[in-house]
C-alpha cells in the first residue's frame, strides 16, 4: 500500500516532471551495440534468423535469446486508479508507467505498461492472455473489484508466466511480514489469534487467504464490510470471495466483531477505528489501519487510546509504513530468475517470511545515517525502510528458493551464493541510500537555506523541498520573491521564510560578525556591510554561521570558484580537513566518486591522501566498501614523467595512516577501471574496479567531471562540497531544480559532508 498523501507538490510541478525533455517517464534502450552495419545485420536480418529457429526448435530458448527473462508487462483497464476511481485506461497510463519504473529502479526488471480499452471481463483476459509469447511476467494493476478476482484466477489457469495483482497480494505479503513480528513482540502464536479484517475488497480479501495460508484457522478471522460482519447464511451485499470467509458466528457489528480481538487489519476508511472501538481489543493489540490516504485510526491517536498497540499503517510519515514497492519489485524477480510458471502462497509466504526476517536484523550504517536514527527491531520498526538496499538479495532468493521448493521453478538455481551475489551486482546501493536520504529528511527535517531566491529554478526547487516535507526553505532575496512564488502557483507564499538584507533586523548583527571575522585581512567597516547589503552568498552565509539554518544551497548565479570564494570569507574548512568536490557517476549497478573536481588545483601529497581518506567514506556512507585509485597518465612508473611524485606519496601516506580500505597507484583510468586491464598488474592492491577516483590535480578533474556530465550515460550527482565546517553545497550553475533539492536533502542529512 504506497503512501501517496503525505508528499504534497504543485500541479504545475507534476506536469513539469512528466513533460519535461522526453514525455513520459520510460524509454526503450538497445543493450546490444548499434553502431555499425554489422550490428545491424547481427541484430535484424539476416541474423535474427538464427536465434528464431533455435526458438522454434526448442521454445525455452527464448529465454536465452530475447528479453522475455526480464520483461513483464504492467496492464491495467483504468476502473480503479489510486484513490481515483473509474477514468479509463489511457488515464492510467501515467501509473502504469510510473510503476514501470518502479520495476527497474528496485528490481532491474525491465517492464512495459500496457493500458486495455476494455471492461468486459472475457475480452481483457483474452487480449492478456495472448501476450504470452511476449513476456515473462504479467502484473495486473487498478483493475476494479470483483472483476479483478475472476481475471487473475482465470489467467493463472490458463498462462504459463506468473500473473500476479500486486493490488490484492503486494498489500497482503507487507501486512503479513509486519503481522509475523508483531506476533513475535507481543507473544502471540498465529494459530491462537483472533483478526477481524475491515473491508472486503481485493486487498483485504487477499490479506485474509494469506494470513490463512500462514496457520490462521479459519473461525479465528472476522471480515467485516460495510453491511457488518460476513457471517455464514448473510444474504445481502455479498458474493463468491466474501462468502469464502464467511463463519459461523452471532457477532454482526465491527464494534462486536472487535470485542477481544488480538488483530486489526484495515482497508477500509479513514477514521473507521474510533478509540473507544480500539478499547474494545485484548491487550497489546495489533492494528495494521491502511485505509489510503487517511488510515481507520493514527498513530498519535491510538497510543493515547492504548499505549500497548503496535500499529502500522501504509503512510511514510508514520512508523512501519506498508508500502507495496517491499514486495512486487524483487517477488517478480524471484519468479523471473527460476522461470516460474505462477507465483504461488508458498512464494508469497516466503516473502512475507523474508521481509520480516529482514526487520529483525541490524540495520546498516548507510540506512541509519540517511534517516539519521538507527532503527532497531520492536514496536515502531516491524516492517523493513522501504529504501533498504539489502532487499534486492534477500527477498528475490527467498521466492525463488519457495518456487524451486513447490515445483513451479523450470530452471532451478543450482548455487544460492553465487545467486545472491548475482543479486547484489544488479542494483547500486546509492539510488538506494539516496531514495533513504530523502525519507530520513522527511522524518527529520532541517532549515535549508537557498541563498538565490529570486532565480525561479531556485524557487521551484525551495518549493519542491517544503512541499516534499523535507525540511523548511530559508530564502534570501527581495520583496518580489513572494510574488514570484504567487507566479508559479504557491497559494500562501507568505508562509515561506524571507530574508532581506534591505530590512532584516538581523543586518547590524550580522556586520559585527563579518568585520570581526575581515577586519584583520584588508576589509573596512564599510567593505562588510556592502557585501552584507549586496552579495547574497556573503549574507546568506553568515546567516549559516549563526544558526538561522542548518545547511545552505548556492551556485547557480556564478560560477563555482567565485561563489567558493564567496563562501569561504565568511565559512571555514573544518579543522584538520582539506575541503574539495566529489562528483558521483551513476548507474543502474554502479557508483564511481571522482574527487577532487572543484577546489585544490595542485594537491600535495597529504591533501591527496585526505581527499582519498574523506572520499572513501563518503563512499562508505552511501553503500559503497571504497576502492581507490590515485589516476594519471602513468600506470607505476611507465610511462615516466614530471608529475607522479605527489602520487607515489600520498600512497605511502595512506600507508602510514593504516586506513581501513583498499587503495593504489598511480594508475592510467583503464587500469583502475578495467578488470582485465588491472588482471596485467597482479601485485596491485585493489581486488576489483576502483570505485573511488582520485584526480592529480583541478585541470584534469574538472575536465574529465564536466565531459562524463555532458556526454557519459550515467547520471551526475554534484558537485558535493566536501570538508566545511557548515553544511555548504554549490551546485552547478546548469543545475535543475530537482538537482538542487537533491543538494539540498544530501547537505540537510550530512551525507554530504
Amino acid at each position: 500500500m504506497a503512501d501517496e498523501s503525505n508528499v504534497q507538490f504543485s500541479e504545475r510541478e507534476a506536469l513539469l516532471f512528466h513533460s519535461e525533455g522526453r514525455p513520459g517517464k520510460i524509454e526503450i534502450i538497445a543493450s546490444k551495440p548499434m553502431a555499425t552495419q554489422r550490428d545491424l545485420a547481427l541484430a535484424y536480418s539476416p541474423g535474427v534468423a538464427v536465434p528464431v529457429r533455435a526458438i522454434y526448435e526448442d521454445p525455452a530458448t527464448a529465454y536465452d535469446y530475447t528479453a522475455k527473462g526480464n520483461l513483464v508487462a504492467v496492464i491495467s483497464n483504468g476502473t480503479a486508479i489510486l484513490g481515483m476511481g473509474n477514468l479509463g485506461a489511457l488515464a492510467s497510463k501515467p501509473v502504469m508507467e510510473g510503476k514501470a519504473v518502479l520495476f527497474k529502479r528496485f528490481a532491474d526488471v525491465d517492464a512495459i505498461d500496457i493500458e486495455l480499452k476494455t471492461e468486459d471481463v472475457d475480452r481483457l483476459i483474452d487480449a492478456i492472455e495472448l501476450m504470452e509469447p511476449s513476456f515473462g511476467g504479467i502484473n495486473l494493476e487498478d483493475i476494479k473489484s470483483p472483476e479483478c478476482f475472476i481475471i487473475e484466477q482465470t489467467l493463472r489457469a490458463r498462462m504459463n508466466i506468473p500473473v500476479f495483482h500486486d493490488d490484492q497480494h503486494g498489500t497482503a505479503i507487507i501486512a503479513a511480514a509486519g503481522l509475523i513480528n508483531a506476533l513475535y513482540l507481543t507473544g502471540r502464536d498465529i494459530k491462537d489469534t483472533t483478526v477481524v479484517v475491515n473491508g472486503a475488497g481485493a486487498a483485504a480479501i487477499a490479506c485474509a487467504e494469506l494470513i490463512k495460508a500462514m496457520g490462521l484457522p479459519h473461525d479465528q478471522l472476522l471480515m467485516c464490510d460495510r453491511t457488518g460482519v460476513i457471517y455464514q447464511g448473510r444474504t445481502d451485499d455479498m458474493n463468491q470471495w466474501k462468502s469464502a470467509h464467511a463463519v459461523k458466528t452471532d457477532r454482526r457489528s465491527l464494534a462486536e466483531a472487535l470485542d477481544g480481538a488480538d488483530v486489526f487489519l484495515g482497508l477500509s476508511a479513514a477514521g473507521a477505528l474510533p478509540a473507544e472501538l480500539l478499547m474494545k481489543m485484548a491487550p497489546k493489540p495489533i492494528v495494521f489501519a491502511m485505509a489510503n490516504p487517511d488510515p481507520e485510526i493514527t498513530p498519535p491517536d491510538a497510543k493515547r487510546a492504548r499505549p500497548d498497540v503496535i500499529i502500522a499503517t501504509g503512510r511514510s510519515d508514520y512508523p512501519n509504513q506498508v508500502n507495496n514497492v517491499l514486495g512486487f519489485p524483487f517477488i517478480f524477480r524471484g519468479a523471473l530468475d527460476v522461470r516460474a510458471t505462477t507465483i504461488n502462497d508458498e512464494m508469497k509466504v516466503a516473502a512475507a517470511e523474508a521481509l520480516a526476517a529482514l526487520a529483525r536484523q541490524q540495520v546498516p550504517e548507510e540506512v541509519a545515517v540517511a534517516y539519521g536514527v538507527r532503527h532497531t527491531f520492536g514496536p515502531d520498526y516491524i516492517i523493513p525502510a522501504p529504501f533498504d538496499p539489502r532487499l534486492m538479495e534477500i527477498v528475490p532468493a527467498a521466492v525463488a528458493k519457495a518456487a524451486m521448493d513447490s515445483g513451479v521453478a523450470t530452471k532451478p538455481i543450482l548455487d544460492m551464493e553465487a545467486y545472491r551475489q548475482t543479486l547484489r551486482g544488479r542494483m547500486n546501493p546509492t539510488t538506494s541510500v539516496l531514495s533513504l536520504a530523502y525519507e530520513g529528511a522527511r522524518a527529520h527535517p532541517k532549515r535549508v537555506l537557498f541563498a538565490e531566491g529570486e532565480e525561479e529554478v531556485v524557487l521551484r526547487a525551495a518549493i519542491a523541498f517544503k512541499d516534499g516535507g523535507y525540511g523548511t526553505p530559508v530564502l534570501v532575496g527581495r520583496e518580489d520573491v513572494y510574488d514570484r512564488l504567487k507566479a508559479l502557483g504557491v497559494s500562501d507564499p507568505d508562509s515561506y521564510e524571507l530574508h532581506n538584507s534591505r530590512n532584516s533586523p538581523l543586518v547590524p548583527k550580522m556586520v559585527d560578525f563579518l568585520y570581526k571575522r575581515l577586519q584583520r585581512r584588508g576589509y573596512l567597516h564599510r567593505d562588510v556591510e556592502r557585501m552584507i547589503n549586496q552579495d547574497r552568498n556573503i549574507f546568506g552565509a553568515v546567516l549559516l554561521q549563526l544558526g538561522e539554518a542548518d545547511a545552505m544551497i548556492t551556485g547557480i548565479t556564478r560560477t563555482y570558484a567565485h561563489t567558493m570564494r564567496e563562501v569561504r570569507r565568511v565559512i571555514d574548512p573544518e579543522p584538520g580537513r582539506t575541503p574539495f568536490g566529489i562528483h558521483l557517476m551513476v548507474g543502474q549497478s554502479h557508483t564511481v566518486f571522482m574527487a577532487d573536481t572543484t577546489i585544490n588545483e595542485r594537491p600535495s601529497a597529504e591533501e591527496l591522501a585526505d581527499i582519498a581518506e574523506q572520499t572513501a567514506m563518503v563512499a562508505r556512507r552511501m553503500g559503497h566498501e571504497p576502492r581507490v585509485a590515485f589516476l594519471s597518465y602513468s600506470t607505476f612508473g611507465n610511462p615516466e614523467g614530471n608529475w607522479l611524485e605527489n602520487l607515489r606519496a600520498a600512497v605511502k601516506v595512506l600507508d602510514g595512516r593504516k586506513v581501513g580500505f583498499e587503495y593504489e597507484g598511480e594508475m592510467a583510468p583503464d587500469v583502475a577501471l578495467n578488470p582485465k586491464q588491472l588482471a596485467n598488474y597482479p601485485f596491485a592492491r585493489l581486488s576489483g574496479p576502483a570505485n573511488v577516483l582520485i584526480m592529480p590535480g583541478l585541470q584534469s578533474a574538472n575536465i574529465s567531471a564536466k565531459l562524463l556530465r555532458e556526454l557519459g550515460g550515467d547520471s551526475v550527482i554534484g558537485p558535493m562540497l566536501v570538508g566545511m565546517e557548515k553544511s555548504v553545497q554549490i551546485a552547478p550553475m546548469t543545475s535543475t531544480a530537482s538537482e538542487l533539492v537533491t543538494l539540498a536533502v544530501l547537505a540537510a542529512g550530512g551525507i554530504a559532508r
